[in-house]
């Protein structure tokens, strides 16, 4: 069966140009609009169209995209249903994937990891403060503007409310959701997961970023996932990337620790901790109360 193509039709008063992806469950297209100008609509396929846990889902996700509102998320302008149709519209993010910007340029520099890591910890920070996990950062869910540097990211797919009522999730318990390249241990049980698994993750795509490598190498899905449960993040230092400082390397091995508790503690502080490390000043976290308050006020924190 061809794949369906509604371009050229108008959605909700989104013009559909072209198809520019296809995931799973829904089809993403280049669209127009009067007042907004060029937007991404992502239009669920006509087989989960038909599967009630899908719709809703789908519906979930816009809904959590709606709720995170900062300049490094993209936007949601819309979502609904027209004829049959379920849509969401977004704004259309130009740039890269961060993964295929990486490939090109090769190990960033610290300071330039830094930057994409707070950007992103701003974003993330959103979506925590509104009640919102992520569970699948990766370099594939984040787009990167190679002129300005700007990145924004994008994918609430399988988000989930920090709220969620266990009996009311879309997952079967012992079954995780989402990238096994970037997943947090304790997720792998499928059991529900905080804030700190998405640090884990941002935490996998700064070593990536920083060494061209990840901190678990298993040539197999299999493998892989045996590591996540048993194994320890092989140390950034013995993954034969540039060599970065030891004060660099900490921080990002400090949130890669297979118990929660041991990570930072928010994603902004991993972020604050990786940029002093970056440029050689004190760590936030390791400082005392004074340093901390002072770091917290200069960031605009409470």
């Amino acid at each position: 069966m061809a794949p369906e193509n509604l371009s050229g039709r108008t959605i909700a008063t989104y013009r559909l140009l072209e198809r520019v992806g296809e995931g799973g469950t829904a089809t993403v297209y280049r669209a127009e609009h009067a007042e907004r100008g060029p937007c991404a609509v992502k239009i669920l396929r006509a087989q989960s169209r038909q599967d009630p846990t899908a719709v809703k889902r789908f519906l979930r996700e816009a809904g959590f995209g709606s709720r995170v509102v900062h300049d490094n998320v993209v936007h949601t302008w819309d979502y609904g249903e027209e004829d049959g149709l379920y849509y969401l519209a977004l704004e259309w993010a130009s740039g890269k994937a961060l993964g295929e910007y990486a490939a090109a340029q090769g190990p960033l520099p610290p300071a330039k990891v830094a930057n994409i890591v707070s950007q992103l910890a701003g974003a993330l920070g959103a979506a925590h403060a509104a009640g919102i996990i992520h569970r699948d950062l990766k370099p594939e869910n984040i787009i990167i503007d190679p002129t300005t540097g700007r990145v924004k990211l994008l994918d609430f797919g399988i988000a989930r409310d920090a709220e969620d009522n266990p009996a009311e999730r879309l997952t079967r318990t012992g079954f995780f959701v989402g990238s096994l390249n970037y997943v947090a241990p304790e997720a792998l049980s499928g059991a529900l997961v905080d804030d700190k698994a998405d640090i884990f993750s941002l935490a996998t795509i700064a070593y990536n970023l920083l060494s061209g490598r990840n901190p678990y190498d298993g040539r197999s899905p299999r493998e892989l996932f045996q590591q996540l449960l048993t194994e320890e993040a092989k140390p950034l230092s013995q993954a034969g990337g540039p060599k970065v400082s030891k004060r660099v390397e900490q921080v990002i091995m400090k949130s890669l620790a297979r118990e929660p508790g041991a990570r930072h503690q928010a994603v902004e502080i991993f972020a604050r901790d990786l940029q002093a490390a970056a440029e050689g000043a004190p760590a936030a976290e390791e400082s005392g109360p004074g340093v901390l308050g002072r770091f917290k006020r200069l960031f605009g924190g409470s």
